[in-house]
């Protein structure tokens, strides 16, 4: 009985996050399947996307990610303020997709190169300017969930915008550190096209090159670090 308990409620919880799911425009805060409408209205508030790549009806870690975190008032109001919420479905049952979304989601899922569900894809008010992607967790929490969210879009414009306005003596300090973690990592994007040999020389260079993005991150952090009250 308990077990059966436990499906009908998973079954139920399932259902009432699809229910939610719009289909057709976007508001910050509401998971949407409108992409377009999406990308309008984080331009226009100049607030971060999250792309949700999920097998809503199959997959086991995106139903838990459902119920863990994305089911909780705890995540709703924070992203209530603080992102546009794009769920890119792949379900079983095709009939909860609307037509022409189902070609565009594979479209997207290519070009970002998502390889499995759940995959979550942050992306700047501009819809072009990748802040990060987020994982999953057995232990995910909306607060766990949030940390990652707020550190993957530190960098974010209107972030970035906000601090140099409170800290304008800092602007050439944040630029030049900005531009350091950008080319660390596309240094080390561009080193692993090259498809390098399992050797340990190459094993050095790619500790040297993580290195080197940490070093650039540590930076970033210290520089925007809240003001210690006195």
């Amino acid at each position: 009985m308990k077990l059966l308990s436990t499906v009908l409620t998973s079954a139920v919880l399932l259902v009432s996050l699809q229910a939610e799911v719009q289909k057709k425009g976007a508001e910050i805060g509401k998971w949407t399947q409108d992409y377009d409408a999406a990308l309008k209205v984080a331009a226009e508030k100049k607030v971060p996307i999250m792309l949700n790549f999920t097998g809503s009806d199959w997959c086991h870690w995106c139903k838990i990610m459902d119920e863990k975190v994305f089911a909780e008032d705890e995540w709703k109001t924070y992203a209530a303020e603080n992102a546009v919420l794009v769920t890119l479905d792949f379900p079983k049952d095709k009939s909860g997709v609307p037509e022409g979304f189902a070609e565009r989601n594979a479209k997207l899922q290519a070009e970002f190169g998502v390889r499995g569900y759940p995959t979550f894809i942050v992306l700047d008010s501009d819809g072009k300017t990748p802040l990060g992607q987020l994982g999953a967790s057995q232990d995910a929490s909306p607060a766990g969930f949030i940390k990652q969210f707020k550190g993957a879009t530190q960098l974010s414009a209107a972030n970035v915008d906000a601090f140099l306005k409170e800290n304008p003596a800092k602007e050439a300090d944040l630029t030049a550190a900005i531009k350091e973690s950008k080319d660390s990592k596309e240094a080390l994007n561009e080193w692993i096209s090259t498809g390098p040999q399992q050797t340990e020389e190459n094993n050095k260079k790619f500790a040297a090159f993580q290195e080197r993005i940490a070093s650039a991150e540590e930076t970033l952090v210290k520089l925007m670090e809240p003001k210690k009250s006195e």
